[in-house]
Formats: C-alpha cells, sequence, structure tokens
C-alpha cells in the first residue's frame, strides 16, 4: 500500500470533499552507487567550502543569487519560508475546460485523488460523473511540499486523475531553443500521398503494454551475469544503411516492407452492447462523440451506439 503524497479538500463552489493524493508513475529506473575503480570505496558527494575544502553543514549553509561578475544576493532560508505559498490544504477548482484545449505540452505528473474516507464518497462519485459526463477538467492550483503548482483534476477509470500542470512561464518556444527554423518545402502531392499510405500502414490500436524497456532490462540481464561469473556477450552493433537521395523512393520502399511484412492488423470486434455496464457504455458513447448522451436512458445509449 502506497502512503499518500499530501492530503486535504478538493473544493468546487459550496462543495468541499477531503481527498488523499497518490503517486500514479512509479520510477522503475536501475539505480548504482559509484566506487573508485579496482577498490571497493564508494564515491560520496559532500558540501564542501571551494576556498579551505572544509566540510559544510546544512544549516550552515545560506541560498545566493548570481548577480553576475562575482557578486551575489544572500538570502537566508527562514526568509524564503517567510514568502513561501500559504501552505494550503485544498485544491480550489477554478475552473472547467475542454480536455482536448489543453496542449500534450503543459502535462508534466500523474497522481490519483481519492476521497479520504467512505463518509465522502457520494460526494466524490457526483463529481466525478459530472467531469466524465462534461469531458471537462477542472484547473486549480495547490501547494505540494512547498512549491505551488497548477494542475488538471478530471475523471479517469472509476477515480479522479490530477495531472499537474507546467505553467506559462515555464514553457520554451522551439525558436528559443533552437534558434532559426528551416524553411519547410512544400511536398510534392505524390510524396505526401506516399507518406499518408506509410502513416496508414503502421497505424495499429494503442496497447501500451506492448511497448517494454528494453534497455532496463538489458541492464538487469547484464547485472544477473556479472553476478553469476557469466561471459558478457556482445551484440554486434546494426549496420548503417546507405542514405536514399530520393524522398519518394525511400517512402515507397517503406510502405513495400510494411505490407510485405503482414497484413493489418484486424479490426477490434465491436462489443455487445447489452454486456456492457452503464459506465462502459457512457465511454463509448462518448468515443463515438453522440450528441445528448448526458440525458439518454441506457436503452436510449443502446439504440444511439448501434445507430453510430
Amino acid at each position: 500500500m502506497v502512503r499518500p503524497v499530501w492530503s486535504g479538500a478538493l473544493s468546487l463552489g459550496l462543495v468541499t470533499v477531503p481527498v488523499e493524493l497518490y503517486p500514479a508513475v512509479a520510477d522503475h529506473t536501475i539505480h548504482f552507487h559509484q566506487f573508485e575503480r579496482g577498490t571497493s570505496d564508494r564515491i560520496r558527494n559532500r558540501k564542501v567550502n571551494e576556498r579551505t575544502g572544509d566540510e559544510v553543514t546544512r544549516d550552515e549553509i545560506v541560498k545566493g543569487y548570481d548577480l553576475g561578475g562575482g557578486d551575489h544576493v544572500l538570502v537566508e532560508p527562514d526568509e524564503l519560508d517567510e514568502i513561501a505559498p500559504e501552505r494550503s490544504r485544498r485544491i480550489d477548482i477554478e475552473q472547467f475546460v475542454e480536455l482536448d484545449e489543453i496542449d500534450p505540452w503543459f502535462y508534466d505528473r500523474t497522481y490519483w485523488l481519492k476521497p479520504a474516507k467512505e463518509d465522502f464518497a457520494k460526494a466524490y462519485g457526483l463529481l466525478l460523473q459530472a467531469m466524465d459526463r462534461s469531458e471537462k477538467a477542472g484547473v486549480a492550483k495547490f501547494v505540494l511540499r512547498g512549491k505551488e503548482y497548477l494542475c488538471a483534476v478530471r475523471a479517469g477509470e472509476d477515480v479522479m486523475v490530477l495531472n499537474t500542470l507546467h505553467f506559462v512561464a515555464d514553457l520554451r518556444k522551439p525558436k528559443d531553443v533552437m534558434g532559426g527554423l528551416p524553411k519547410l518545402p512544400k511536398p510534392r502531392p505524390k510524396e505526401l500521398d506516399m507518406a499518408l499510405s506509410l502513416v496508414d500502414e503502421m497505424t495499429a490500436p494503442w496497447k501500451p503494454g506492448d511497448f517494454r524497456d528494453e534497455y532496463s532490462e538489458r541492464v538487469e540481464d547484464l547485472i544477473k551475469a556479472k553476478k553469476s561469473g557469466k561471459e558478457i556477450a556482445h551484440e554486434e552493433p546494426p549496420e548503417t544503411s546507405a542514405d536514399v537521395v530520393d524522398l519518394f523512393e525511400a517512402l515507397s520502399r517503406s510502405v513495400k516492407s510494411r505490407k510485405s511484412g503482414g497484413k493489418k492488423p484486424a479490426k477490434k470486434k465491436a462489443p455487445d452492447l447489452a454486456e456492457l455496464s452503464k459506465s462502459e457504455l457512457d465511454k463509448l458513447a462518448r468515443e463515438k462523440k453522440v450528441k445528448g448522451r448526458s440525458k439518454m436512458t441506457r436503452t436510449e445509449l443502446e439504440k444511439a451506439l448501434k445507430a453510430s
């Protein structure tokens, strides 16, 4: 059982629901300690005075803002605490927006929001269904670990999802990062048709479970092999393919190789509507953009889905 990273209240108008925040993503990166080669001596990072070389304890450290030219403004930790965001225990939804209005560029981390106690399940469920039916996200700000975050609260699978969002000031424009952008020549119609054919040939249902972190798996295999004293076999690097000057020829070859490699994935069989729950019917109706679905009965939903 994972412990909540934050607890407080979700507020919408006069409705307040005590909630707990849980991380929805786990870091599975393989971490290593550092050693001096040829010894069993650990390498550790310490904070030292660059002039004397003496180690400095945390309570002896102040922060300094670089003004340039070797000048700094020194700031005490207490001074920063005084102007830090209020340690609020509330997520106050300020407005609702259409989900597709939020560009993926803004998304940062994902969390689950659950009611703090069973007593608040009714109010929580009401807000969850309202967000699900409306296909909208509530925009709010809240404080986590002394930092203020912008966030979007939306409906997930029987649970609310909170995504922290980047502020506009955090985002960098392509031209600011890369300098001048290349001038893109207009493609010939024949090349564009071939590129679209390649996209069509490579299109398949989204199955995230089909994608694995193969590098981490290889690192784990390396550790196991070294632990057991086995000889490490290295794969030959792939041959570098010759550059194809003709873009149309390259696209044509790609399409042909995809076609010869097998058939397109079979279309997903249409579900039996009678076997679906009401929430599953609502979700399917939302995907098919059935109008007026929020006011339909189950029978009306089934008829609308069959007609779509």
